[in-house]
């Protein structure tokens, strides 16, 4: 079921979207929520979807099953996707005049009205959460544990206020159906009611702890700004040093400073704001500092969409930087790849001595859904800094690329970095041979970079005829998409590294008859890179870039559209 939700900033949407989450959560159900946002503070048009269901849902859907509009304008903008199928449920008020027809299924609820018999209209959220909760047979008792543990802070009397004004909302939910109509049939999971509810920020954020991050230096720009407000709440229980500098430059130039030190940074921004740390990225090229450099990336160019989403910063990432020098990119698409990535952006960058991307979008960091857990088997300890001896040579010609990296005072050698070309002791140098092989040393990096590359990962049939590719939080679109398209030639590839690109890219890619990209841009980035690489390009592309999330339906449609009719065995069908 599908639910929406559309008010203005400022009403509370992303604390009801809280409060039903974890509450149907923790009634067995799965869930799903995203919320799309105005970039300002009160007012404009905001929304929130939320899809329960009895199978794990993790995409952004254009249907709805149930619009609740929460004030004037709120249905504006959804004509395209409320149906003669859509519940509309709510204040009258709030319904526009072309949906009380008769031919559209209305529930008129005065939640305003009850909201003020309870002390005021800021209790109109849990009035709909209460009416919600009684919709899907809540407990009662465990719709008022959310309200106490999520509104603790309201004081004693705005929680019992609170609490009140969800019992009405409670007692109302029975009012709303014919004798003996049953409210809402979606079978509930038992494991379900402990598993994890999280977004994509916290997955990267505790990514980053498990990958024994120590120091956090960032300038706020959404949507990037969830990662640095994380590790802000964790800084005392974590030890992490986290740091508000007064620009992005400051802030990749104190990550650097932070990994010569012997500590394990991470620069969190967004495309604008990373458009400031190039010159920083190149440093880290030149003196070969480790860096991870999280990017959650939103609408552009300049200012853009800031509260969108869009994959439109992947070649950015790759050719951003003067000069040639190795470095990797991850693009998690689950939150478990989420937090499994980060903690190896942080491994790669240790043991390579290079930059290291972790390629998100306002999409992937704000939805919310359950999953069974975070796998903390394949998370280990490894540092590679070495005690250096009299002689040392932090930049020492070896066959890998990679020198022994040294801290100041870890040893009786000395630690010189230094932005112009050097020799191996790190003395500037213009002699052309040592320039040419300081080039070579800084590039072979990426053999072993190469060899440790994340695969893609393949679904459905190994024999497909058909082969759709995505990358990063794509996948869950085109997952979901493809099943409402229910054609069993068809296999997704999707990767979660997209540099260096996985060896076996070829091999799949020339396997199939048809094969189809899926990107959230204009250009197709991805497919570009791939044909750089491999030489082979796609028969076709499915790309959006309207600042909303891909959804199911856009999948489904394009493929239907781009891949024709089936081929069976016996001719074409």
């Amino acid at each position: 079921m599908s639910i929406v939700f559309s008010g203005q900033a400022g009403q509370g949407l992303q604390t009801l979207e809280a409060l039903l989450t974890r509450m149907l959560k923790r009634s067995g159900y799965n869930v799903f929520s995203y919320s799309e946002f105005m970039s300002r503070i009160r007012g404009g048009n905001n929304s929130t979807q939320v899809r329960v269901s009895s199978r794990r849902v993790s995409a952004y859907t254009r249907r709805i099953d149930l619009f609740v509009p929460l004030h004037e304008d709120a249905m504006e903008r959804f004509h395209d996707r409320i149906t003669q199928e859509t519940v509309i449920l709510g204040d009258r008020a709030f319904i526009e005049e072309r949906y009380l027809d008769g031919h559209h299924p209305v529930l008129e609820v005065p939640i305003n009205e009850i909201a003020r018999g309870k002390g005021g209209a800021v209790y109109a959220n849990t009035v709909l959460l209460g009416i919600l909760a009684g919709l899907f047979y809540v407990d009662r008792g465990l719709m008022h544990d959310e309200i106490r543990m999520i509104l603790s802070g309201l004081g004693e009397d705005r929680l019992q206020k609170n609490l009140d004004a969800s019992d009405e909302g409670y007692e109302r939910s029975k009012k709303l159906l014919k004798p003996g109509q049953a409210a809402v049939s979606i079978e509930r999971t038992e494991e379900v009611r402990d598993e994890v509810l999280t977004d994509g920020i916290n997955a990267v954020g505790l990514g980053g702890l498990a990958g024994g991050c120590t120091f956090v230096s960032s300038y706020p720009m959404s949507p990037s700004t969830g990662v640095l407000v994380f590790y802000t709440k964790k800084a005392a229980s974590s030890g992490v040093v986290v740091e508000q500098a007064e620009d992005e430059i400051s802030a990749v130039n104190m990550a650097i400073g932070s990994w010569y030190a012997g500590g394990r940074a991470l620069v969190t921004t967004s495309g604008g704001g990373y458009a400031l740390m190039v010159e920083g990225l190149s440093l880290a090229g030149c003196i070969e500092s480790p860096l991870v450099i999280h990017l959650g990336q939103r609408p552009g160019p300049a200012t853009g969409l800031p509260t969108r989403t869009e994959q439109a910063d992947l070649q950015f990432a790759l050719y951003s930087g003067h000069g040639e020098f190795p470095r990797a990119i991850l693009a998690p698409g689950t939150h478990e790849q989420g937090f499994s990535h980060t903690w190896h952006a942080f491994y790669l960058a240790d043991k390579y001595q290079a930059p290291v991307f972790i390629l998100t979008d306002q999409f992937f960091l704000e939805r919310r859904y359950n999953v069974p857990d975070l796998d903390m088997s394949k998370v280990y300890d490894q540092r590679f800094i070495v005690q250096t001896r009299a002689d040392y040579r932090r930049y020492a010609l070896t066959e890998s690329g990679v020198s022994p990296r040294g801290i100041p005072g870890f040893g009786e050698g000395r630690v010189r970095a230094d932005s112009d070309e050097h020799d191996e002791d790190g003395f500037i140098t213009e002699d052309f041979s040592t320039r040419t092989a300081m080039v070579n040393k800084r590039l072979k990096k990426l053999s072993g970079l190469r060899k440790e590359v994340l695969p893609p990962q393949l679904f459905g049939p190994k024999d497909y005829r058909n082969l759709v590719v995505c990358w990063g939080s794509s996948l869950h679109a085109v997952q979901e998409g493809l099943d409402m398209l229910g054609r069993d030639d068809t296999a997704i590839l999707h990767y979660s590294q997209v540099y260096p690109l996985a060896e076996v890219t070829a091999e799949y890619l020339e396997r199939a008859h048809k094969k189809i990209v899926v990107e959230s841009n204009a250009t197709a980035q991805f497919a570009r890179l791939v044909r750089s690489e491999t030489g082979i390009g796609f028969d076709g592309a499915i790309l959006k870039y309207s600042g909303l999330p891909l959804m199911p339906e856009d999948v489904c449609e394009g493929l239907n559209e781009k891949l024709g009719k089936k081929e069976s065995t016996h001719g074409r069908v």
